[in-house]
């Protein structure tokens, strides 16, 4: 029997919220004080070009009298972004073996107290920035993310055990959050994207979870926590889109009967198709350039294993054709706006000439 794998380290739970439409980071700052800008300074790897446009504001809080899994919460803080969305970080510190690790990962992948003890922060903290928020309101979509960050394995513990060694089922169960011994095929995929900058760090990227092991694991973790935002952002989107689609659809098929139907073209939905097609633009571009990833070709690397797991792809696919479906309807209704005045004149047209006939007979 192999001999249990210790280690010391701290679990990072990240909650992300949508909580309005775009947010003044600025005017946060001037409401609530000074805060920190979240930025990211590398001194190991160069040449690097890692930050956000712009820097969203971090807001430490203070941390509950809460045990998850048996561990306390040392520290907590809220991110905002300036696309309208936020993320309230949990950390608490372990130490002990990974098999017990094992149903930590379990109950913190459902921790439905932390949820609602992240809403209820957010709640009290967008209505304190409610002038710096556009139609502020704290959605109930949730997209969580645990990084499990390592500082210390116990002597002579060689990371490639994690992968390859005894210890592989146990880092997989990690990951997966499942306290049931898992397939060959599910061990290997949960530990299938492993990334290395030297031979003494390793980070595994898995779809809910990550196991981290670095000696600056600050900048990657940070990272994680942004394309786990990245992610609720595309599916709120998505969402959204689904929900303006059904609105679109309602604007190009209904009518009115009769004559009022030539009198009464759709101007009203036509503007606001017009204004949902460019907010939805607008938060699709600002999501996907928030982050800068130039010349730091590991956090590149990291970023893709995270894109590959979240299937970044096949959601900027999906978007992007809704967004073309929505252009086609808002063409359409604009074409039927444009007949139905075209027709709207012809009548005027037709009036005058036989308003005019008729008086040159009256004249007569």
């Amino acid at each position: 029997m192999p001999a249990p794998v210790t280690l010391s380290g701290t679990c990072h739970a990240s909650f992300a919220f949508e909580v309005g439409q775009d947010i003044d980071l600025e005017a946060c700052e001037r409401l609530l004080g000074p805060a920190e800008r979240q930025r990211v300074r590398s001194r190991r790897r160069v040449p690097r070009y890692f930050d956000y446009r712009p820097a969203p504001l971090r807001l430490p809080q203070e941390a509950p009298a809460l045990l998850v899994g048996g561990l306390p919460i040392a520290r907590v803080d809220v991110v905002l972004y300036d696309f309208g969305a936020a993320a309230v970080n949990y950390a608490l510190p372990y130490e002990g073996g990974l098999d017990r690790l094992v149903p930590i990962s379990v109950e913190l992948q459902e921790a439905a107290t932390l949820i609602d003890d992240a809403r209820a922060r957010l709640l009290l903290l967008v209505e304190a920035v409610r002038p710096a928020i556009t139609r502020p309101h704290v959605t109930t979509m949730v997209e969580d993310y645990i990084v499990f960050q390592v500082d210390r394995f116990a002597e002579g513990f060689s990371l490639q055990d994690l992968w390859r060694g005894p210890a592989r089922e146990l880092a997989a169960q990690v990951l997966r959050g499942v306290d049931q011994p898992l397939s060959s095929e599910e061990r290997r995929d949960a530990l299938r994207l492993r990334l290395s900058f030297s031979a003494g760090d390793v980070t595994i990227v898995d779809w809910n979870a990550a196991l981290l092991y670095d000696p600056e694991p600050e900048e990657t973790r940070f990272l994680l926590e942004f394309a786990n935002v990245q992610l609720l952002e595309l599916r709120h989107l998505d969402e959204e889109l689904d929900r303006v689609l059904d609105q679109a659809y309602e604007s190009l098929t209904h009518g009115e009967r009769g004559w009022r139907r030539a009198l009464r073209a759709p101007v009203a939905p036509l503007r606001r198709l017009g204004e949902l097609q460019v907010d939805s633009a607008v938060l699709f571009e600002r999501v996907s350039n928030a982050v800068k990833l130039v010349g730091d070709r590991f956090l590149g690397r990291v970023y893709l294993a995270a894109s590959e797991r979240f299937h970044f792809a096949d959601w900027d696919q999906a978007i992007g054709r809704k967004l073309g479906v929505l252009d086609g309807i808002y063409q359409k209704v604009s074409d039927r706006v444009t007949a139905r005045r075209l027709e709207v004149l012809e009548w005027i047209i037709i009036l005058l000439i036989t308003l005019s006939v008729i008086f040159s007979f009256v004249q007569y």
